[in-house]
């Protein structure tokens, strides 16, 4: 096995982000929604405005739209991330459709803004964007969050370090990070801007570190379990040796990874 099981034509099925517990990832990385959510409010008043979130996961960016007085849709190919999304404080406001992101079977040109919080990112691009083309209204906003590649990753260097490098793949999550290439993709769109930040990950200690990664996160959750048995034991030790350096006297486990948010406007 490679570590091709990380890539995004692997990962676009329901019932690999239903592995885990999707939700203890969601709560991490629910800051990056709201500023999401801020960066489509720059561009466009969300009082009233159509707002779709694409690939929501557990919905932290909707809802957040959502307070703010927009008119919500929420899309997940998965049923599970739905649900969680729908018991949520303010999920009745939001209506919550069961689709693919780059295939959703919503009304053309129905939003004034399209985001996504590390969602879309690991759709084909291709027809992800044709579906945002298709989906926004002229003039409409797109706003959504991307992970960049860093030079050091304890969250992935463990992945190549066992299973090697990613095969060949026509697209992966954060490629959409390279500013190059988002500029090329949304060559439909206008002022197209950029914004990194960096993202605090922090667990109260290595055998938290160590649960989130072998029965929490999705994507980790499967890598385990795709892997040979015999890689499994090798895995569990590459990531704790990955950690160990961000581990302090108290016993928290925390380093940062690099996002983007990227906005856009769609040509008229």
């Amino acid at each position: 096995m490679t570590s091709r099981s990380w890539h995004a034509e692997r990962v676009a099925t329901p019932t690999f982000w239903s592995s885990g517990r999707y939700d203890a990832v969601g709560e991490r990385i629910a800051p990056i929604a709201g500023q999401v959510v801020d960066a489509a409010a720059s561009r466009h008043p969300l009082r009233d405005a159509a707002v779709v979130d694409l690939a929501c996961g557990t919905g932290s960016a909707a809802l957040s739209a959502a307070a703010r007085g927009a008119q919500v849709t929420g899309v997940d190919l998965t049923p599970e991330l739905l649900e969680i999304a729908a018991g949520r404080d303010g999920a009745s406001s939001v209506r919550w459709h069961t689709g693919d992101a780059s295939d959703t079977g919503l009304p053309a040109a129905s939003f004034d803004v399209a985001v996504s919080n590390m969602g879309t990112v690991f759709v084909d691009p291709e027809k992800q964007v044709a579906e945002l083309i298709r989906l926004l209204k002229p003039g409409g906003v797109l706003a959504f969050s991307s992970w960049v590649r860093d030079t050091h990753n304890p969250l992935f260097d463990p992945v190549i370090a066992v299973l090697g490098p990613p095969a060949a793949s026509a697209f992966s999550p954060d490629q959409w990070g390279d500013a190059d290439i988002a500029t090329e993709r949304l060559s439909a769109f206008d002022d197209v801007d950029i914004v990194r930040g960096r993202h605090r990950w922090e667990f109260e200690s290595m055998a938290a570190a160590m649960h989130f990664l072998t029965a929490e996160s999705p994507m980790h959750v499967e890598t385990f379990r795709r892997a040979e048995p015999r890689q499994r034991d090798r895995l569990a030790a590459e990531f704790e040796q990955a950690m160990r350096p961000h581990l302090d006297a108290s016993g928290t486990v925390a380093f940062t990874s690099s996002y983007a948010v990227i906005t856009a406007v769609l040509r008229g």
